[in-house]
Parts: C-alpha cells; sequence; structure tokens
C-alpha cells in the first residue's frame, strides 16, 4: 500500500512540474506596427542583411586604414649556406666549383605612407628605412674566415606613372559598395513590410468580416424575435419565423466557417513572425481614413531622389566607370619612379656603423611601352564602355518605369479613399435603414421579404466598405513602397532606416 502511495505522489509531482515547465501563453495584441516590428525583430533575412551590411563597413575600414603609415619588419636571421655552386673564375676564365659558407643576419625596418595629395591618395609611397646586416663567410680550406656589418638609413619615394590610381578607386570602390549594401538592406526591409503588411490586411479583412456577419446575426435574431411574437399572434405567418430560422442558420454557419479561417490564417501569421503556436493573437479592427492629399509631381520626385532603386543604378554606373578606367591601365604605357636617399656604412666592426657614414641615393625609372597586342585591349575598353552605355539604359527606362507607377499609385489612391469614404456613409446610412425597416415589419408595414433584403443589403454594404477599405490602404502601401515616403506620418523611409543602422 505504502508504494503505491508513493507512486502516486511521484506522478502528481511530475506532471506538476512538467506543467510548471510550460512555456506560459502570450495574448498579443496585433496591428500593423507590431506585426512589422515582430517580424524585423524576429527575421534570419534581417540579421543576415545586418551582418552583410557590418562586413562591408569592415572591407571599408581597411581600405581606408591602407591610407596611413604602417610599419613593418623584415627578418631574415639566419640565412645559413654551406653548398658548392659554380663561380666565375677571372684568373682562369672559366667557371670553377666553389665551397660556399655563409651566414647572414639581415633585417629591414620600414614606416611607409602612401603619398596624399588635396585629400586624395596619388597611388604613390613615401618611406622610411632602415636596413641592416651582419655577413659571415668562412673558407676553411684557406683558413680565412671574415665578418662584414651594413648599416643604410634611407627615405624611400615609389610613384606609377600614366597608370590608374588604384588606391583612389579602391577606396571608392569600398565606400560605394557600402552605400549599395545599405540601399540593398533599405529595399529588403520595405519588402518585408509589404509582405508583413500583405498577410496582416489578409487576417484583418477576416476579423472585420467577422464583426460583418455578427452584425448580421445580430439583426436576424432582432428580426426572428418579431417573427416568433407575430407567429404567435396570428400561426397563419408561422412560415416566417422558419424562413428567418434558415437564415440564421446559414448566418452562423458562415460566421462558423469565418472564425476557422481565421485561426488558420493566425496559426500561419505566427509562423511568419516566427512566434510560439501557443501565442493568441488578437486584432481589433478599427477603421482609419486619412484625408492624404498627394502632388503627383512631388511623389515621382521622391520616386527619383527617396527610392533606392535610382541611387543604386548610379552606383553601378559609377562602378562601371571605374571599371573603365583600371580597363584603360590594362597593357597601357606606364612608368615606375623610384628615388631613395641615405646614409650608408659598411665595416667589420658593429660599433663603427655609425661614424663617417656615407652618402647614398639611387634613381630608377622604368617604362613599360606596349607595341602590338592585336587589339586586345582596344576590344577590352569597348565592352567595358558599352557597360555603361547599358547602365544608362537602365536607368532611363526605371525612371520610366517609377512614373508610371507613381502615377497610377496615387490615381489609386484617390479612387479608394474616396470610395472608401463614400461606402462609410453607406455603411451608415444602411444600419439606420436596417433599424427602420425592423420597426416598419414589427408594426406590420413591410413583408418579412423586404427586411431580409435589407438586412443582407446592409451586410453587402459593409462588405463592399470593407473592400473599399483594403484598397485604399494597399494603394497607401503600395504609393510608399514606390516613393520610400510615409504618407500618413510625413516621413521619408530611407531617412528612418538609415538612422536605425548607425
Amino acid at each position: 500500500m505504502k508504494r503505491w502511495i508513493v507512486c502516486i505522489v511521484c506522478l502528481i509531482n511530475i506532471i506538476f512540474l512538467n506543467e510548471k515547465q510550460l512555456p506560459a501563453q502570450r495574448t498579443i495584441d496585433l496591428t500593423l506596427d507590431t506585426a512589422i516590428d515582430i517580424a524585423l525583430d524576429n527575421s534570419y533575412q534581417v540579421r543576415q542583411l545586418q551582418l552583410n551590411i557590418e562586413r562591408t563597413r569592415k572591407n571599408l575600414e581597411a581600405e581606408r586604414a591602407g591610407l596611413k603609415s604602417r610599419v613593418y619588419l623584415n627578418l631574415q636571421s639566419p640565412d645559413i649556406q654551406q653548398i658548392a655552386d659554380y663561380k666565375w673564375d677571372s684568373q682562369l676564365q672559366r667557371d670553377i666549383l666553389i665551397r660556399q659558407n655563409t651566414r647572414m643576419w639581415q633585417a629591414n625596418l620600414a614606416i611607409r605612407q602612401p603619398v596624399i595629395l588635396f585629400g586624395y591618395p596619388t597611388d604613390g609611397y613615401l618611406s622610411l628605412n632602415n636596413q641592416m646586416y651582419r655577413y659571415y663567410q668562412k673558407n676553411p680550406n684557406l683558413g680565412i674566415q671574415s665578418v662584414n656589418y651594413y648599416n643604410r638609413y634611407f627615405v624611400k619615394f615609389e610613384q606609377p606613372l600614366f597608370q590608374p590610381n588604384r588606391l583612389k578607386n579602391d577606396l571608392e570602390d569600398a565606400e560605394l559598395d557600402l552605400e549599395r549594401r545599405e540601399l540593398d538592406y533599405i529595399q529588403d526591409l520595405v519588402q518585408i513590410i509589404d509582405r508583413i503588411a500583405d498577410d496582416y490586411y489578409q487576417l484583418y479583412d477576416l476579423a472585420y468580416k467577422n464583426i460583418i456577419y455578427s452584425h448580421h446575426i445580430e439583426n436576424l435574431e432582432q428580426a426572428s424575435q418579431i417573427a416568433n411574437t407575430i407567429s404567435q399572434r396570428d400561426t397563419s405567418r408561422s412560415i416566417e419565423a422558419i424562413q428567418i430560422q434558415v437564415e440564421l442558420a446559414n448566418a452562423r454557419e458562415k460566421l462558423a466557417q469565418n472564425q476557422s479561417d481565421i485561426r488558420l490564417e493566425s496559426a500561419r501569421m505566427k509562423q511568419r513572425l516566427r512566434l510560439d503556436q501557443e501565442d493568441s493573437l488578437s486584432i481589433t479592427p478599427e477603421p482609419s481614413i486619412s484625408e492624404i492629399d498627394v502632388n503627383t509631381d512631388q511623389a515621382i520626385e521622391y520616386g527619383y531622389t527617396l527610392r533606392p532603386r535610382m541611387r543604386l543604378q548610379r552606383i553601378y554606373r559609377r562602378m562601371n566607370e571605374i571599371d573603365l578606367e583600371n580597363t584603360r591601365g590594362w597593357n597601357s604605357f606606364r612608368v615606375n619612379l623610384e628615388m631613395t636617399y641615405g646614409l650608408e656604412k659598411q665595416d667589420e666592426q658593429y660599433t663603427n656603423l655609425w661614424e663617417d657614414q656615407d652618402n647614398s641615393y639611387s634613381v630608377s625609372l622604368n617604362a613599360y611601352v606596349p607595341i602590338w597586342d592585336w587589339g586586345q585591349r582596344k576590344a577590352r575598353i569597348e565592352a567595358a564602355k558599352i557597360n555603361i552605355r547599358k547602365r544608362e539604359l537602365y536607368i532611363e527606362e526605371n525612371k520610366t518605369e517609377i512614373q508610371s507607377e507613381i502615377q497610377n499609385a496615387v490615381t489609386n489612391l484617390k479612387e479608394y479613399q474616396s470610395r472608401a469614404s463614400n461606402m462609410r456613409e453607406n455603411m451608415d446610412m444602411a444600419q439606420e435603414i436596417t433599424s427602420i425597416s425592423t420597426n416598419q415589419y414589427e408594426s406590420g408595414d413591410i413583408s418579412l421579404q423586404d427586411l431580409l433584403q435589407q438586412i443582407n443589403r446592409q451586410r453587402e454594404t459593409e462588405l463592399n466598405f470593407l473592400e473599399a477599405y483594403l484598397g485604399y490602404r494597399n494603394s497607401l502601401l503600395t504609393l510608399m513602397r514606390n516613393t520610400y515616403y510615409d504618407y500618413e506620418n510625413n516621413s521619408a523611409l530611407i531617412n528612418r532606416f538609415r538612422e536605425q543602422m548607425q
């Protein structure tokens, strides 16, 4: 008996602990803003886009760091060679096999700085250098060994001429790449918002229909009560009560079907928002129609200036121009200038390296002169020019498409805004007429069919208002997507998202 009691107590404790570990159910009051915030916070795509921007920023940081001084040390310590090799003997006038036994310790220290003029790199470098080594030789056959020390301080200037400025082009390319990534990020955010808005308004549509069908049932129930009262007074009209019951049953079935659709759509919405399926979504449809006056010309200008699409095309064109400049430098005439000036000393004693040093300098001018390449460079340049012309055509095409899209969006917004306002007034009148018709039916002034027709007309009017209102909201979203300007809050999306990226 005691064993059974212990088992029961353990089972109760296990059940209690499991219940405590279950996640708490949340009720989320879902609006378009909260849906967007949840989607952006939980989206893997947003995180990947943010990482892309961070990576591009680091690349730009690396390019900018390349314009600053760099200090490095090259060590060759030791370089041991104990080998036999052919060497020219000037006395014998022939090569002879000589065995070498040498030891070299060498260190080259440099501080290297790109040359900057008027804020732009010239692709040249100026460096401070120190070269020092110890060289040891030994000839065991002759019993000779020697040690030499060498030290040199010098300034070195390197400058390529008649070539594309690689430092400047790489820096500008990195800056354009960062801006491109930021614009892609903003574009993708707007696309995510647009998708979430579509999903939200699908759920909004079902939630509002729930209200419409509930209103319809309330009107039918009120009519049913009146019909039951009339049928009790006049049994010849009992058919009216049955007719209303049939209508009421159909209306309740439609409401039940709509509620089932709400549950399915809510489950899909939670999956899209990456919420726990145990969470509950609560949506309260509250239609709001703002009188928005949109200037078409200004909206088109917003589409040209705020929408990333045009700026991206200009970025791509500039990248093509940089590519053309680099292509022109390929296999072209170029000159490399190198000059050094400093002090040097060679001695068998290390302590004497800093005394009585000698001046040293060097000048080197190397030129590359292409003579014939069968038109290869010219063909490459023409291909790069074609890319620029293609990009210019894309820009013109995009301008035409943006203008057409915005004009259509403005027209649709005005149309749906007017329809939604008119349908709201019609809906209020339909509700009032239904109330009057119900009273007339109760007093016997109209037939049941007239009352049912008016009740159905009110439902259709409410559904038409919902369609117009959703069209108004979607046209407003379309205009925002095409102009990147939020007309309801009077703010530019691109500025809002850029503040979030900082």
